[in-house]
């Protein structure tokens, strides 16, 4: 930490320029002169009395100070400064100040607590050439003012969305104008707003979204699910314009209401109108409000739907100084509406590793901590629970009232334990405020409530695609909950209904509708869906959709749409998972092998490699997955090959056999073709190459014989492999050339990948880097395309030998790196080797040969565990490399030394040294 950053009890000074937007539209390059003129003057001011300016946004400046008088004297230097200076133009700058004091924590060169929060709804109450000071800030510094300076006291302010009014002083000099307008607060203005309790975290960039669509429309709908904030954020945005509208912000709470008829009675009680005898309540409104400027919050319209939307409508059409903010599930439906859907709040990426100060970005974390220290005071976010609560978050979908009903229970749970019980979520978040409404009290009731208020058929149907995992599209939503009650031609109609009704989402993807449910509300569907008796038939139904999108995808990925369906398996993951589930919950076998063999491309193409691995073991176990028949030879055959990328050989070799034993009695020529290949590519890993080319010859006389086109290409590809890795260069070439005109015929850009890379490695081998990195380079982009995590692994290996032996040892360093991080995620053992001993290459080429013999070490050991030996090819330049290393150690006993310690280090320990952004020296 910078030892300038002032620590404990500290004294902030915050700044900005008052309408900053306006000059900078008015007159840019002046604004510039300008704004850089008040950034010297403000920042020489600062540092003059010994302040440390923390953070600057845009034109203003956040400054910290030991000591109080200082700060107030820099803060009296800078406005004095301001107004003494000759502006270009006719508008002179002018900034308004705040400060206070309070005890903060510090991290990172930046200050977190609520002193911070406080400090800036301070600051925003002001006037340009105003500087404010809290009632902290005045006790610490009157007794020390700079001379003539005075404090005004400006009374007792209700800042927005604190709870603790403020005493508000104003900072006086004779250099200083003397007057200003009233501060900006809710004490102020004419309101009802109500204080709130707790901090509104977060939603600045929602806040300035919908400020701009407030600005160009009298009637804004907020619209989204239950506990998605719209209340809070419709009360937040009514205090932020409050000064925008004379006659006042007026806050009408409309859940408590039943009956339609009261609801113009309740808003004109609100607005304090007495009826008229003779004339209805609404025109009395209306002509109560006239020309007023005033605006109007309708909260929780959603059971009053028809009468809110005719109130607004008719006060709309007779007051031309209204403005109608409304929360509500849906919109209203009027002429000149402006609906806006509140999204839920920003939470942390799965892939991002969880700590406290990655997480304090996150609106959703910042909120569960700051309720959560509300029950609990000495509650902090740790390393130790950060990935639990990134977790809950997500799990929580950033709904608001869910995350805060969570943080209520850390009185009781660890925040591991709350995350653990989120899959009983109903039971778990209760216990909300006892004066909120009802339905605000436990996360069920606010369901409930959203729930009641379908019809039979919207129920209906957010049950069924509670199945759903992960979203879904218009077409299987028809297929797979269409049934008695709903018909396939009503299912459109309803999802667009409970979109309106904020039940479910909708985001265009590639101009179609992808629709998703919160989990929050899936988990809701799926008990009541339970509750039903429907479960098992929706879930089939699902079952049977996804099925057969997989067995569609089988052709599509041999050909030119591989990429498009590759994506399209990818985007249905969850779903294609939640099929697998089914079959082995209903022991459907015969679906299940289905699944496993039509999903093999997928899942090697994509480096889903575990998985499928599990996927087909739990399906091939299964009662009745046992007979002899075509598709349990096709999942064999899957399992068998995913076993190989694994380099679990004696498992392939078992898989495959037994899958060859089911194609020869049933006399399938194709499936034995691909299985001889399969045998082929197995014995070529374990460095059996003789018995790899008559493998693969078999394969291919089958393949030609059958005029199976893809299969010929795989054959060719395999024999020009076999043959590569014995240094027959020229035959390795003539397979590769014809394999590669088959498959460019067949748009299959995956293996059109695969032998461009195999090409260029030829051209590598043979001296022709040139060839060789434009070859690859082609490779890389078509894996990159496909999402081929493996072929791009192989690809930045072969790169790195480029590299390698061009002499860039660092590019050949880096590129060996990424490859290695990529197999060691997919659990590619044979690579994870490769890639170890290449890093060891360009470690030993850059002169630290401690960590090459390491890394050596660990390879060899990994080798013999997987039974993957050094091709013949390979040996050589391994050899030379390791001798050159040795040579540089100069003592063998210490090289014999530090290779045995690499071989008895575990491989994550070895993946790491080698992973070091820079070699290290052991």
């Amino acid at each position: 930490m910078d030892s300038r950053l002032p620590t404990g009890t500290v004294t902030f000074l915050f700044t900005d320029i008052e309408s900053s937007t306006k000059l900078w539209e008015a007159d840019p390059e002046m604004a510039r002169v300008a704004i850089a003129r008040h950034d010297e003057l403000v920042r020489d001011a600062i540092v003059g009395a010994g302040g440390y300016v923390f953070k600057t946004v845009g034109d203003a400046f956040c400054a910290a100070f030991a000591d109080a008088a200082d700060a107030v004297a820099a803060a009296l230097r800078a406005q004095t400064a301001l107004t003494a200076e000759s502006w270009p133009g006719t508008t002179p700058i002018k900034a308004r100040m705040a400060l206070h004091t309070g005890v903060v924590e510090s991290r990172d060169g930046d200050y977190f607590g609520k002193p911070i929060y406080r400090l800036s709804r301070l600051l925003s109450t002001g006037h340009g050439g105003q500087t404010l000071l809290s009632q902290a800030t005045s006790e610490l510094s009157r007794d020390s003012l700079p001379e003539a300076a005075s404090l005004r006291d400006l009374g007792a302010h209700q800042l927005r969305d604190l709870a603790r009014p403020e005493q508000v002083y104003e900072l006086c000099h004779p250099a200083l104008p003397g007057t200003f307008p009233p501060i900006r607060s809710l004490s102020t203005h004419a309101n009802n707003l109500p204080h709130r309790l707790t901090s509104f975290i977060g939603r600045e960039k929602v806040i300035t979204e919908i400020e701009a669509l407030l600005a160009r429309t009298r009637l804004l709908t907020l619209t989204g699910a239950g506990g998605s904030g719209k209340t809070r954020l419709g009360l937040q945005l009514a205090a932020d314009e409050l000064a925008r509208f004379p006659s006042g912000a007026w806050y009408v709470e409309l859940a408590p209401l039943s009956d339609p008829d009261l609801l113009p009675q309740t808003v004109a009680t609100v607005l304090g109108v007495k009826e008229k005898q003779g004339q209805q309540i609404t025109q009395t409104l209306a002509e109560h409000i006239g020309r007023k400027q005033l605006l109007l919050l309708l909260d929780n319209c959603e059971h009053l739907l028809d009468a809110s939307a005719i109130l607004a409508d008719a006060l709309l059409r007779q007051c031309p100084g209204v403005q109608i903010l409304a929360t509500s599930r849906e919109a209203l439906g009027i002429t000149g509406e402006q609906s806006y859907r509140v999204p839920s709040l920003s939470l942390p990426a799965r892939e991002q590793a969880a700590t406290p100060r990655s997480l304090s970005d996150y609106e959703s974390v910042r909120l569960f901590n700051d309720r959560a220290s509300l029950v609990r005071a000495d509650f902090q976010v740790t390393d130790e629970n950060a990935p639990a609560l990134a977790s809950l978050c997500r799990r929580l979908d950033g709904i608001p009232l869910a995350i805060e009903l969570a943080a209520a229970r850390v009185r009781s749970f660890s925040v591991e334990e709350i995350e653990n019980r989120l899959d009983q979520r109903f039971a778990l978040l209760t216990g909300g405020s006892r004066t909120a409404l009802p339905r605000q009290q436990t996360l069920r009731a606010l369901v409930d409530w959203s729930y009641d208020l379908l019809t039979d058929s919207e129920r209906l149907l957010w049950q069924r695609l509670s199945v759903f995992a992960g979203g879904w599209t218009g077409a299987a939503a028809a297929q797979v909950c269409a049934g008695e009650g709903i018909k396939a031609e009503e299912v459109a109609d309803l999802l667009i209904a409970l979109g309106d009704k904020s039940v479910v989402t909708a985001e265009l993807l590639d101009e179609s509708p992808r629709y998703r449910l919160l989990e929050t509300l899936r988990q809701y569907g799926r008990e009541r869906l339970a509750e039903s008796g429907d479960i098992g038939r929706t879930r089939e139904r699902h079952r049977d959709c996804f099925l057969a999108l997989a067995e569609e995808a089988v052709p599509k990925l041999q050909g030119a749409e591989q990429a498009a369906w590759l994506s399209r398996l990818e985007e249905e993951h969850e779903n294609l998972r939640a099929g697998l589930d089914w079959c082995l919950v209903e022991e459907a076998a015969e679906s299940g092998l289905r699944f496993c063999g039509a999903l093999q491309r997928f899942w090697l193409m994509r480096g889903h490699l575990a998985e499928a691995r599990d996927w087909c073991a739990r399906v091939l176990e299964k009662p009745g997955a046992g007979e002899p028949t075509a598709i349990r030879a096709i999942a064999l055959n899957t399992a068998g090959a995913v076993a190989v990328y694994q380099c679990n050989y004696p498992a392939a070799r078992a898989l495959f056999e037994e899958s060859l034993a089911i194609a020869r009695q049933s006399g399938d020529r194709k499936r034995m073709a691909a299985l001889l290949n399969n045998l082929g590519v197995m014995a070529f890993e374990q460095g059996d190459y003789s018995a790899a080319r008559a493998y693969h010859e078999q394969s291919l006389a089958l393949a030609r014989e059958l005029a199976d086109r893809t299969s010929i290409a795989n054959s060719l590809g395999n024999l020009g492999a076999t043959a590569l890795d014995q240094s027959d260069y020229e035959a390795a070439r003539a397979r590769y050339v014809e394999c590669l005109a088959i498959t460019r015929e067949l748009g299959d850009r995956y293996h059109i990948a695969i032998t461009l890379r195999s090409l260029g490695n030829i051209a590598r081998l043979q001296g022709d880097p040139a060839t060789a990195g434009m070859l690859l380079e082609e490779a890389l982009a078509i894996v990159r395309e496909l999402g081929d995590r493996g072929g791009i692994a192989g690809t930045l290996a072969l790169l790195g030998e480029v590299a390698y032996d061009r002499g860039k040892y660092p590019d050949a360093q880096r590129l060996h790196q990424e490859a290695l991080a990529i197999f060691r995620d997919l659990g590619d053992g044979r690579g994870t080797a490769g890639a170890l001993e290449s890093v060891a290459d360009a470690d030993a080429a850059l002169g630290n040969a401690v960590r090459a013999a390491r890394l050596w070490g660990a390879a060899e050991r990994l080798r013999e565990e997987i039974g993957t030996p050094l091709t013949p090819r390979s040996r050589p330049g391994y050899d030379r490399s390791v001798a050159a290393a040795r040579e540089v150690l100069g003592d063998d006993e210490v090289f014999e030394r530090t290779w045995a310690e690499g071989r008895a280090s575990t491989l994550e320990y070895a993946i790491g040294r080698a992973l070091a952004e820079t070699a290290d020296s052991g």
